[in-house]
């Protein structure tokens, strides 16, 4: 059966304190309603609504980051969840299938709960949950394994607010259905809105079966503070990081290694320590990343080793067996098969051939100031220590540069290549300047006295 989507992401989130919409906030690399959204996809809906409200332009933007195809509503006023569904429902026109309306600050529902809140016969269903504790949930009355009504904390009774299974806010129903219930929407209740959750009993009057599907806690999470946002994060990466372990990837200590919605990485890698992944990261199988390294949008190949404190920013390309070592950084920059990068170099906007060694201290000087420049290294070159390549500029094949040098014309290969002054050595000149030196100190103190 075909499927829609509807995200409610209207919220302005007023205790995050922020100026960014709630919904823009990011969990591992990616805003939260990328990943109601991506959640949302596992299901090949046939049309996506995205309803915005507070910071719309942005909002609207972040969702056709995600999916150009997705339709944006306005919310102009929020009252209430059922109001937002009713903004939603005319670009659904026409559209004959079943619906989901999910929210764009709950980050965590897996695929396979919307799969089976899908597969469910009744006519609405809802998912809910159990958590440790009910507080304020509004509470699913149940009779029988039908669900009868939807009943907010506030509105409750006592006996109501001691029920345990409560309501996500996650519905799942027939367009057509859904139409019809929410276009019959009051809001005589407390906070005088239009409750979505007013539907389970009106479609009971009408005859309609209506049943709850459960899923754990933890899937439900709504985000609505920083301490939210904390919570959530925790919460996706404790779930990332059991998926890569499953598949093969060791983490030396999991709890220090913070993983990217994206990230990607071979079976049998070692990941060390305390390393962050950023958005479009790729790591071949049998690779060790060290202690304390920051990928982002970077590639690397199988059986490389990087760290510790190494930093790759996006565009680098490391080939197989390159070994990047600490405090080093690279930045578009391709790696070639077994080049070695030792230690304190700088790689940017450069190429390096296969089984060059770069010295410490090395740096591609690519900017001028207006424009970056590219570096063309040669195969089997040996860059000498705390060498500056000054871009635009290439060293040959077999090529080699003296330490200290600072290259500005490029290097034929098998040539060597120096650029530094001659060294001159002036005896007992050392001795000389100490004792005046020492002398112009003596001064300075006997006069501050």
């Amino acid at each position: 059966m075909a499927t829609a989507l509807i995200i409610l992401a209207a919220g302005q989130g007023t205790r995050m304190n922020s100026d960014l919409p709630k919904v823009l906030h990011k969990i591992a690399g990616a805003p939260l309603l990328h990943h109601a959204m991506r959640a949302g996809m596992a299901v090949e809906p046939e049309r996506m609504v995205v309803v915005a409200g507070h910071g719309a332009e942005a909002v609207t933007k972040a969702a056709k980051d995600f999916d150009e195809s997705a339709e944006v509503v306005l919310q102009a006023e929020q009252k209430g969840t059922g109001h937002a569904v009713m903004q939603a429902l005319p670009a659904l026109e026409g559209f004959d299938g079943k619906v989901i309306v999910l929210y764009g600050d709950s980050p965590l529902i897996r695929p396979e709960t919307l799969e089976a809140m899908l597969a469910a016969p009744s006519d609405i269903v809802v998912l809910g949950f159990e958590p440790a504790d009910p507080a304020r949930y509004g509470r699913l009355v149940v009779h029988g394994g039908h669900l009868y009504r939807i009943i907010e904390f506030k509105d409750a009774t006592e006996e109501e607010r001691r029920i345990r299974l409560c309501n996500s806010g996650v519905i799942s129903a027939d367009a057509k259905v859904l139409a019809r219930l929410v276009g019959g929407l009051g809001n005589s209740n407390a906070s005088g809105e239009y409750y979505l959750t007013d539907i389970i009993a009106a479609g009971r009057e009408a005859g309609l079966t209506a049943e709850v599907v459960t899923c754990p806690e933890a899937e439900t999470l709504g985000v609505d503070s920083r301490t939210g946002l904390a919570r959530a994060e925790a919460a996706l990466q404790a779930r990332l990081r059991a998926e890569v372990m499953e598949n093969g990837v060791t983490l030396t200590a999991p709890e220090t290694v913070f993983l990217c919605w994206d990230t990607v990485i071979g079976r049998d890698t070692i990941v060390g320590t305390n390393v962050i992944f950023g958005p479009g990261t790729t790591v071949e199988s049998e690779a060790e990343i060290l202690p304390f390294c920051h990928l982002e949008g970077c590639h690397i190949s199988r059986g490389a080793r990087v760290g510790p404190f190494a930093r790759l920013r996006p565009g680098a390309e490391l080939a197989e067996d390159v070994h990047v070592g600490n405090f080093v950084e690279v930045k578009n920059s391709i790696l070639d098969e077994g080049v070695k990068v030792g230690h304190l170099t700088y790689l940017g906007d450069a190429h390096v051939g296969e089984h060059t060694n770069i010295g410490a201290g090395t740096i591609t000087c690519n900017y001028d100031g207006v424009a970056k420049h590219r570096t063309e290294i040669g195969a089997r070159a040996f860059i000498g220590s705390d060498t500056m390549l000054v871009a635009p500029v290439t060293i040959g094949d077999g090529a080699m540069t003296a330490s200290g040098s600072v290259i500005t014309d490029d290097v034929p290969e098998n040539t060597l290549a120096v650029a530094r002054a001659r060294q001159v050595n002036k005896l007992g000149l050392a001795a000389k300047l100490f004792e005046l030196f020492k002398s112009r100190k003596e001064t300075k103190q006997e006069k501050a006295q």
